[in-house]
């Protein structure tokens, strides 16, 4: 019977007689170098992930806040269906009490649709009571010069939401930057990436050539990148979302990407979680 010494002997030779030692060696040595290989570094987001009110429309606060607090989200652009503009005070505490007990913050308030000054004015006086710094709106364009006006008095940032070719003001990334270029830089857009697409655009390219003025964002899919396209779960359609995600980082969007989801909307749970869960495990959230 062989002993231990001279199994080892016989089996080191058959492996030099098939060129395997140096492997063997090569790969020792190599585990005694480096004995654990490091994972690459998860990517850094600086961006944060919420809820476009709007997506709620149907349902109570309450159902809102629990879906977040379930999908892990903690930021809603709050909708005036869920806040009136009329709240006095103790109703605006009592919601963000409401918020805070589902680990959600409300973090701009809109879209809000301004024709006139005196709608203007109630915009900004409602989300300095609320408490926020952002207002998402729709103003007229002859509007705009007030618009300037009020985000120098209250020290706010404006951003613009894009419609698509449904209505005639600001359809795309490109007519809200060419209205807004020119005022104080607090005054921008709130990138429908969804919409811009529908009206014949690239949202990627676009959010790359207009982050300056991106100061929230609207993530949805559509089915075509035309008038014809609809709400569709995140993936689905026609966006490309890892590059989409790949310019945020480039451009270092600091802001929200907020899930305005529109499909389905009297029963959009289950869409609603396949799209933010898409987009978490493309972005590494």
């Amino acid at each position: 019977m062989q002993d231990r010494r001279t199994f080892f002997k016989q089996s080191v030779a058959g492996a030099c007689m098939l060129g395997l030692v140096p492997f063997v060696a090569n790969a020792r040595q190599s585990e005694i170098n480096d004995p654990v290989k490091p994972k690459p570094p998860k990517a850094v987001n600086p961006f944060h992930l919420g809820m476009a009110g709007f997506t709620f429309v149907n349902f109570d606060l309450d159902t809102t806040l629990k879906t977040l607090e379930r999908l892990d989200v903690h930021y809603l652009c709050i909708k005036n269906f869920h806040l009136p503009f009329d709240s006095t005070d103790e109703q605006i505490k009592a919601f963000h009490e409401k918020c805070a007990a589902h680990k959600v913050t409300g973090y701009a308030v809109g879209p809000i649709y301004m024709k006139n000054k005196e709608e203007a004015d109630q915009a900004f006086a409602y989300a300095q009571r609320v408490g926020v710094k952002l207002i998402v709106g729709v103003p007229e364009y002859e509007l705009l010069p007030y618009v300037d006006k009020q985000v120098k008095a209250y020290d706010f940032h404006y951003a613009i939401h894009l419609h698509g070719p449904d209505i005639k003001t600001y359809p795309d990334a490109t007519d809200a930057w060419e209205h807004t270029k020119d005022l104080d830089k607090r005054i921008g857009m709130c990138l429908d990436i969804g919409h811009d697409l529908r009206n014949g655009c690239d949202p990627v390219a676009d959010m790359k050539k207009y982050h300056t003025r991106v100061f929230d964002i609207h993530i949805k899919d559509v089915t075509e990148a035309s008038k014809a396209g609809t709400g569709i779960e995140i993936g689905r359609g026609k966006i490309d979302f890892p590059a989409f995600i790949n310019v945020l980082r480039k451009v270092n969007y600091t802001g929200m990407c907020s899930l305005e989801y529109e499909k389905d909307m009297k029963d959009p749970f289950l869409g609603i979680a396949e799209s933010i869960g898409y987009f978490k495990a493309l972005s590494d959230l």
